[in-house]
């Protein structure tokens, strides 16, 4: 897990730098931020011509599951003070996922700790990589690289619209809104709307 999915942060750093951030930029946001879907939302709204503002604004939403990922978590982890600070860091989708899978609580912190720690070193090494290559590649390929961020975001979703209607259902209909609102709001904003009228149509649906 931590070689393949720490391996897709070099596809991250190339993208980061043809958006614009310089190479220190891109690994801080690695370093700091540390969650893919966040880090390509934030590249792929700036890269887009996006403000700022609406930037950030996409990649908190998006990062916004890893406090319920930190909820479940927190009593069996079982860390205080600092540790706990240090593991929440790592609380995304991967690390759950291996240590919820686990069948008891030791597996379950061994499966947390080597998980993140692999990924957290892939993903920082590969997103250097991935910067400073950009820089080597010629303008086509440069080109080319606008289509990472979306490539990207359709390789995170596909694991999770293969089993289950209602899933393929809302991506659907965040995607058709989206659509709608590209060609009238300015770039990262139509994933905030689109995010807000998904949720409450399936909160509708639910009750």
């Amino acid at each position: 897990m931590g070689l393949a999915v720490g391996l897709y942060g070099a596809a991250f750093g190339a993208a980061a730098t043809a958006s614009g951030l310089s190479v220190l930029q891109t690994c801080t946001l690695s370093l700091l931020m540390f969650t893919g879907a966040s880090q390509f939302a934030l590249v792929g709204v700036l890269g887009a011509g996006g403000a700022p503002v609406a930037a950030v604004a996409s990649a908190m939403m998006l990062g916004a599951r890893n406090t319920l990922y930190g909820l479940r978590l927190a009593s069996p982890l079982g860390l205080r003070g600092l540790r706990r600070a240090v593991a929440a860091q790592a609380v995304i989708d991967e690390t759950t996922a291996m240590a919820l899978a686990a069948p008891n609580t030791a597996a379950l912190r061994l499966a947390f700790t080597v998980t993140g720690s692999s990924l957290f070193v892939g993903w920082n090494l590969s997103t250097l990589a991935g910067a400073l290559g950009s820089g080597l590649l010629g303008e086509s390929a440069q080109v080319a690289l606008d289509a990472v961020v979306p490539a990207a975001f359709l390789a995170l979703v596909w694991p999770r619209l293969r089993h289950s209607s209602t899933d393929r259902a809302v991506a659907a209909g965040g995607a058709l809104v989206a659509l709608a609102l590209t060609p009238v709001v300015p770039p990262g904003v139509q994933v905030i709307l689109a995010a807000a009228a998904v949720g409450l149509g399936f909160g509708r649906w639910r009750r």
